[in-house]
């Protein structure tokens, strides 16, 4: 194993960063062993992306009522426009300029060297620890909702048992999650379709009315309510990370990015405006209200299914995240970042184990928090690392203007300089509208990576 000093001693040979395109390219560019990972094809990739990227139509249901039913339903409508699909297609072209493992971040290092690919990085795996965490707590949660549960270590272990068994199926294999993520959707999908169409049949509501929630403040509006609405649209680079576990990679990334957008849009607009229609009560939605809407529409036996459904699908949101997280500390591993070992992978499931479970003990370690504090933080990191990725597509239009591309963002010049500025734009706004709390502790963490790359370059100087 490679000792830690001697880890940053190899990486900091390299701070400059990349001196020119070739040698960007050969560090994001796959070489031997391009059949190490086995591999899934489209249908499982999409629903895992779905899983990532959406997850169902549940846990954003405070929209409604701080937002409005009608401003939300907007937002469900607009913001994929401005926010999912210039997402989507700067990772469809990246995906199909370096279809290489470790996705985001290893384009990001091609294009502006080891500092900030260092950052996409340490930011992305390092928050992805909350996010896991999160999903765990959310997890037991559900579970305290069935039996109380005696005391918070209960739900902490609980949390724990989820997380472990995540990381026990990601060790066995994509293709074990992909497939067990395929079934699990479409079984999780019986019930929200049942409760869209009988809140439709049973509608006496107009769910677009009120438009905005009178007396609100625009900030709570357009601040609060359209930072939620970004968040449900995020993370469509996120799986670029397993994308040499994808069958042709360059062919099926776009495709799924491309079915997965629309699909996202309508499992988040039917259920809730069937659920707006048929209930009404929209200064009453919180989260998890459309389990309590589904009670109210089809009884108990419907609202058990969707409290099944809701629980399934954070349970794919766990699986999904920890799929994409535990490919980075491999990655960077294999870059000289990390210790070698975390480069290592199974000898009968060829999967990074080491570097997932070091990952699992972490995550399991913030189960003890709770989710809004976690959520708050992780913000801050996912938008500095897909800022990050929607600069790097800019700037590698240049430097590596002349390589192919099986797929390029239309509209040229103008195209692209739109795919790269209206998510960075929202992405501000949505940060400077955040809470106060979120506004301290994300720059905060954010500071770590810079921190500890300039601590790895004094080490390094030290030592020669």
């Amino acid at each position: 194993m490679i000792d830690l000093c001697g880890t940053f001693l190899y990486f900091w040979r390299g701070f400059s960063g990349a001196d020119s395109i070739s040698t960007a390219v050969h560090v994001a560019t796959p070489q031997s062993g391009v059949e190490r990972f086995d591999r899934i094809s489209l249908a499982p990739f999409v629903a895992l992306l779905y899983a990532y990227c959406a997850g169902g139509p549940f846990g954003f249901e405070a929209m409604v009522s701080t937002a409005g039913p009608g401003m939300s339903l907007l937002f469900i409508l607009l913001v994929p426009l401005f926010f999912s699909v210039p997402m989507a297609l700067a990772t469809a072209e990246m995906a199909g300029l370096m279809p290489v493992q470790g996705g985001f971040y290893r384009w990001t290092r091609a294009a502006f060297g080891d500092f900030w690919g260092f950052q996409a990085g340490w930011w992305n795996w390092t928050g992805t620890f909350l996010m896991c965490a999160a999903y765990g707590v959310m997890l037991a949660d559900y579970t305290a909702q069935l039996t109380p549960l005696p005391a918070t270590g209960v739900r902490w272990g609980i949390a724990a048992i989820f997380v472990s068994l995540v990381a026990w199926l990601n060790v066995r294999g994509i293709r074990l999650v992909g497939n067990l993520t395929l079934v699990l959707l479409l079984l999780s999908m019986i019930p929200v379709a049942v409760f869209t169409v009988l809140g439709f049949w049973r509608g006496e509501y107009r769910p677009w009315e009120p438009l905005l929630p009178p007396d609100q403040p625009w900030h709570q509006v357009y601040g609060v309510g359209l930072a939620l609405a970004l968040w449900i649209y995020s993370g469509y680079e996120q799986l670029s990370t397993v994308i040499e576990e994808v069958q042709e990679p360059r062919r099926n990334f776009p495709r799924g990015l491309a079915i997965v957008v629309p699909l996202a849009v309508a499992s988040f607009l039917l259920p809730i405006a069937a659920g707006l229609m048929a209930v009404g009560s929209w200064e009453a939605w919180d989260t998890g209200f459309l389990v309590t809407a589904a009670f109210q529409i089809g009884g108990p036996s419907l609202g058990m299914a969707m409290f099944a459904a809701a629980s399934v699908c954070t349970f794919l949101l766990l699986q999904s995240t920890m799929l994409s997280a535990t490919r980075l500390p491999f990655t960077m591993s294999e870059d000289g970042y990390l210790p070698a070992s975390l480069a290592a992978l199974h000898q009968r499931f060829r999967t990074p184990a080491r570097a997932i479970l070091l990952s699992t003990a972490l995550c399991i370690l913030l189960t003890l928090f709770s989710v809004t504090q976690l959520i708050a933080v992780y913000a801050w990191l996912r938008a500095a690392c897909s800022m990050l990725t929607l600069f790097a597509l800019w700037r590698l239009r240049r430097l590596a203007a002349e390589s192919p591309r099986q797929f390029v963002v239309p509209g040229g010049a103008f195209g692209i300089a739109g795919v790269v500025l209206v998510p960075t734009a929202l992405f501000a706004w949505a940060l400077a509208n955040s809470d106060p709390v979120s506004r301290l502790w994300g720059p905060m963490y954010l500071a770590l990576g810079p921190l500890v790359f300039f601590i790895a370059r004094r080490t390094s100087s030290k030592s020669e």
